[in-house]
């Protein structure tokens, strides 16, 4: 099953176990595949940095660079402006899309207010 992870998740399945590792181990077992883009990978990466200096233990570059290599990258098209709240996560309903993921992985409220999309 193809999916795409929100920023959030990846990191949080990065950096703390739980119900988020889960997602992560689901990956490297074969059972999902994740996609990816460009802008999120850079995003990821961003993010990691940021938790780096409490986490120094943990390369972020070398964790951005192996999802990009055993995930699907996607370059989908621009689609109109769908959440209004945050604009940035559209990104993700066009990566859901062009990859024909069947969810997006997210706690994130935005995504989760939306009914259907």
């Amino acid at each position: 099953m193809k999916v795409v992870l929100e920023t959030n998740v990846c990191i949080s399945g990065v950096f703390f176990s739980g119900p988020l590792y889960q997602i992560l181990k689901a990956w490297r077992d074969g059972k999902i595949q994740i996609l990816v883009s460009p802008a999120i990978l850079e995003e990821y990466h961003r993010v990691m940095l940021q938790l780096s200096a409490r986490f120094p233990e943990i390369d972020s570059r070398a964790l951005v660079d192996f999802l990009a290599v055993h995930s699907e990258i996607v370059v989908p098209p621009p689609l109109p402006p769908v959440i209004q709240a945050d604009p940035s996560d559209d990104k993700f309903l066009e990566y859901t899309l062009a990859g024909e993921a069947r969810c997006i992985v997210s706690g994130d409220r935005d995504f989760l207010s939306l009914a259907k999309f």
